[in-house]
């Protein structure tokens, strides 16, 4: 006992270093990420000719993740290296940095969390492995990777730590790798904070007052992000396989789905549903959006991942709940602001299950003076939204409806 104790500091010592450095490292990677897409963003948003290049970039994608042997992973592999310990694929984190920022400059609507998490996982996995870690220290580490990028791309430290510790395995937190994923995501912030970029923040104009009324309206939201959220996930599910089967050529499937992409966009007449949709987030917040937008960005979001473009879908989610909740909330008699940030907290939490880092979130993007609307929202959505998910490898070890424990996969 004795001796184990003597080993304890030096133990923690050599911890520290391993998160720091990985956090220094995945904040670097996070900053570099953020630094492409926004500037790409920029180059299409200048000149909207770009877009017409859908068709070629996603057979250039396509063809890069057949040659490399990637088609088949993506996210999952990561939540599975988190939950378990097992490798993470090294050209997983390289070719999803590629293909994200084509995505972007081209016009597919996607997000950046699943870069942020492959790209974290990979480099905290490959880390691991030099170091020759055990199991149990391949699963810690995973989570420092994932953890560091995402906190510096999304500027939300302790809802990254929170997050990637709750994702994997809903109903069973990762409590032993809280601290190294929360000091991993602080130290990423700390070098994004070097090249300018600061913590994500959004201002609501105008919070309800607490009472049966707006507890109730706030609940309407949140059922409807969740029962929406189920939509987006089968969605993304059923239209990837279908699509597989229709056009089983990838890079084919990839052209078609560009193809499509243009006509939507013209269609639309706007470029609002292309890329992450960061502004008109911002507007939603402000009180201001469109009817139909959320369905829209929803339906180019399903197209340009079932197509084979590559991303994430968070930030895509942000967009339509946000969106969503700014149009149902004035029904209500809830501020549209307000009815955004809800929605916004609601339907995040309905695709990913993970209602504790959805509070978290909430009191950093938004403040802690709706704390009990938020906590509300998320906890509706998270029963509403059921055993459905993002991520098909997320595990669901208890029931959201009784307190039996068992192994749901998420569908």
């Amino acid at each position: 006992m004795i001796r184990e104790k003597r080993r304890l500091p030096l133990l923690a010592l050599k911890w520290a270093a391993i998160v720091l450095s990985v956090g220094a490292l995945g904040g670097l990677t996070g900053t570099a990420f953020r630094a492409a897409v926004e500037y790409v963003t920029g180059v299409r948003e200048a000149h909207p000719w770009v877009l017409w290049l859908l068709p070629a970039v996603g057979v250039l994608i396509a063809l890069c993740y057949r040659m490399t042997g990637m088609e088949n992973h993506g996210t999952d592999d990561v939540l599975v290296a988190a939950r378990s310990g097992t490798g993470v694929p090294a050209l997983l984190a390289p070719m999803i940095f590629l293909a994200t920022v084509l995505t972007h400059f081209a016009g597919g609507s996607a997000g950046r969390e699943g870069a942020a998490l492959q790209l974290g996982g990979g480099i905290g996995n490959r880390i691991g492995r030099l170091l020759r870690l055990d199991e149990g220290g391949m699963r810690v580490i995973t989570l420092c990777g994932m953890s560091a990028v995402f906190a510096a791309l999304f500027g939300t430290p302790v809802t990254a730590a929170v997050f990637v510790v709750e994702s994997a395995t809903v109903g069973a937190l990762c409590y032993s790798g809280l601290l190294p994923a929360l000091g991993a995501a602080l130290a990423a912030c700390g070098v994004s904070g070097l090249f300018g970029y600061s913590l994500q923040h959004y201002t609501v104009t105008a919070f309800p007052e607490l009472t049966a009324g707006t507890l109730g309206a706030s609940a309407a939201v949140a059922a409807a992000c969740g029962l929406l959220s189920i939509v987006f996930c089968i969605a993304l599910r059923k239209g990837g396989a279908w699509l597989k089967k229709a056009v089983k050529n990838s890079a084919l499937r990839a052209a078609a789905g560009g193809v499509l992409l243009i006509g939507l966009t013209y269609l639309v007449g706007s470029q609002d549903y292309n890329g992450a949709g960061e502004a008109v987030i911002r507007r939603a917040i402000g009180g201001d959006a469109a009817p139909a937008a959320f369905a829209l960005k929803l339906l180019f979001t399903v197209l340009t991942i079932t197509a084979g473009f590559k991303g994430g879908e968070i930030v895509p989610c942000f967009f339509i709940g946000s969106t969503l909740g700014c149009v149902l909330a004035p029904l209500l008699g809830l501020p549209a602001s307000f009815g955004a940030s809800l929605g916004l907290i609601a339907f995040f939490c309905g695709a990913v299950n993970c209602p504790i880092a959805s509070i978290v979130l909430s009191a950093e993007l938004f403040g802690a003076q709706g704390i009990v609307l938020y906590a509300l929202a998320s906890a509706v959505s998270y029963v509403i939204s059921g055993n459905y998910s993002l991520y098909a490898a997320q595990i669901l070890v208890s029931s959201k409806f009784d307190l039996k424990t068992e192994n749901l996969a998420a569908k």
